[in-house]
C-alpha cells in the first residue's frame, strides 16, 4: 500500500494531469493523471474511465526502462495506480518531436513528402507550447532569442544541443525496445525540465500513449496510439472502448520492454590467480551492462587440456558466451581459445611497465585462421562484449546508447564550463 503523502498546493494542471507539491518531500511533486483524453488542443475532449491508471502504468514502465539504461529523468517512484512521485522541475515550454516516419502534421507542413518517408538520420523538430496559437513550430534561433531561464539555468546553445542529443537518444532507445515487440515507433514528443534541486536538464513530464505513434508490424492500419481517437469521425461509447483497448494493449506490452529473452554471459579466463584484480574490473564493468560474468583460472601453456575442457563446459549449455582471455607475458590463452571455439574471444592482457611493450605482441600477432581481438582496458573488454550481446539484447544495447549520450553531455558541459572560466 502506498505511503500517505502530504499534498500542498496544486502547482499546475494540464489536459491530462495535475501537479501537486509535496510538503513532506521538498524538491518533489506528485503527478496525478486524469481519466481524460483530448485532441486538437482540447477541441475534442472526452472522459475515458481507466485512462489515468493506463497512462500512469505506461509512463512508469517507460521511465523505468530509460532510467535503467542510464537516462536522467524526473521520475522517482509510483505512488498509486494513477499517480507517481517526480523530482520538481521548472518545465521548458518546448515539445521536442522526433520522427522516424513521415506522417501526420509533418505531411501538411511539407507538401510533396509522401506518408511513409523514412528519416535516416531522425528528423528533429521543436514546438513552442502555446495552446492559443496551436503550438507553433520554433527554430533553434527562436529558442535562443527567447532567453529563457529556469531554476537559475539560462537556456542557450549548449542546453539546446543537450536536449537535441537527448531527444534522439531517447527515441532510439524506445525504438529499439519496441522493435522487440514487432512494433514500429513512428514518432514521439517529449519535454524537458530543469531540476530545481540539481539545476540540470532532465527528461520530465510523462511518456504515455498520448506521446507517440505506434504501428504494429509497421502497418498504419493497426495503429494503437491516440491517433485512433484523433481520426474518429464521431466519438461514441463504442468508439471510446476501441480507443481504451488500444491503450490497454500498449500498457500491457510496454511492461515487456523491461524484459529480454536473449541472455548471455562473459567468461573471463585468467592464466594466473595473480591477475584477479584485472579480471574483477572486467566483471564489474560487465555487470554494469547487466551481463553475468564468470571468472576462471586456467593456463593454455601449463594445462591446455584443462583449458579446452573449461571451454567445452561453457559451449555445451547453449548460453551465448563471449570469452575474455587475460594472460600476461606470453599470451597463449587467447590464441588457443580462438583456434578452438566459434564463440568470440577477446584478449585483455594485464600489461606491466617492464616487459609490456614486448609482451603485447603475443596478443596482437596471430597465426592465420584466428580472429580474437585485443583491448588493454578492462572496461573496454566489457564494452566490446556488451556490443556483441547488444545486437540481440535490447536491454544491453540501450545501456550502451545511454552511455554514449552521457559521455557526449559530460564533454559538452565541461567545454561550457571551461569557456565560462576563460571569459
Amino acid at each position: 500500500m502506498a505511503a500517505e503523502l502530504k499534498l500542498g498546493k496544486k502547482l499546475n494542471e494540464g489536459k491530462t494531469k495535475e501537479i501537486y507539491e509535496l510538503l513532506d518531500r521538498p524538491g518533489h511533486v506528485l503527478v496525478q493523471s486524469k481519466d481524460q483524453i483530448t485532441a486538437g488542443n482540447t477541441v475534442r475532449r472526452d472522459q475515458m474511465e481507466g485512462k489515468a491508471a493506463i497512462s500512469n502504468k505506461t509512463t512508469g514502465c517507460v521511465f523505468k526502462l530509460l532510467q535503467e539504461a542510464g537516462i536522467k529523468t524526473a521520475f522517482v517512484e509510483q505512488h498509486s495506480t494513477t499517480a507517481f512521485v517526480a523530482a520538481q522541475c521548472e518545465m521548458i515550454p518546448i515539445e521536442w518531436v522526433c520522427r522516424r516516419i513521415a506522417t501526420g502534421s509533418f505531411l501538411k507542413r511539407n507538401p510533396g513528402v509522401k506518408e511513409g518517408y523514412r528519416f535516416s538520420p531522425l528528423k528533429l523538430e521543436m514546438f513552442f507550447k502555446d495552446d492559443a496559437n496551436n503550438d507553433p513550430q520554433w527554430s533553434e534561433e527562436q529558442l535562443i532569442e527567447a532567453k529563457f531561464c529556469f531554476a537559475g539555468l539560462n537556456i542557450g546553445q549548449c542546453e539546446i544541443d543537450v536536449m537535441n542529443r537527448a531527444t534522439v537518444a531517447i527515441f532510439e532507445i524506445l525504438e529499439k525496445a519496441w522493435s522487440t515487440q514487432d512494433c514500429t515507433l513512428v514518432d514521439m514528443k517529449i519535454e524537458f525540465g530543469v531540476n530545481v534541486t540539481t539545476k540540470e536538464i532532465i527528461l520530465a513530464d510523462v511518456i504515455d500513449n498520448d506521446s507517440w505513434r505506434l504501428w504494429p508490424s509497421g502497418d498504419r492500419s493497426q495503429q494503437k496510439d491516440k491517433q485512433v481517437y484523433r481520426d474518429l469521425k464521431e466519438v461514441t461509447p463504442e468508439a471510446l472502448q476501441v480507443v481504451k483497448r488500444n491503450f490497454q494493449w500498449v500498457a500491457e506490452r510496454v511492461q515487456l520492454l523491461l524484459e529480454s529473452k536473449n541472455t548471455g554471459r562473459v567468461v573471463v579466463l585468467m592464466g594466473s590467480a595473480s591477475d584477479i584484480d584485472h579480471c574483477e574490473k572486467i566483471k564489474k564493468a560487465c555487470l554494469s551492462y547487466g551481463i553475468p560474468c564468470v571468472l576462471r583460472v586456467t593456463s593454455a601453456h601449463k594445462g591446455p587440456d584443462e583449458t579446452l575442457r573449461i571451454k567445452a563446459e561453457y559451449e555445451g549449455d547453449g548460453v551465448p558466451t563471449v570469452f575474455v582471455a587475460v594472460a600476461g607475458r606470453s599470451n597463449g590463452l587467447g590464441p588457443v581459445m580462438s583456434g578452438n571455439t566459434a564463440y568470440p574471444v577477446i584478449n585483455c592482457p594485464p600489461i606491466t611497465a617492464d616487459w609490456g611493450a614486448q609482451d603485447i605482441w603475443s596478443s596482437l600477432r596471430m597465426p592465420s585462421g584466428l580472429g580474437c581481438t585485443t583491448v588493454l582496458s578492462p572496461d573496454a573488454a566489457a564494452q566490446f562484449a556488451a556490443q556483441i550481446f547488444g545486437l540481440n539484447n535490447h536491454l544491453v544495447w540501450v545501456k550502451l546508447r545511454a552511455s554514449m549520450l552521457n559521455t557526449w553531455i559530460s564533454l559538452k558541459l565541461a567545454d561550457k564550463k571551461l569557456q565560462e572560466c576563460t571569459l
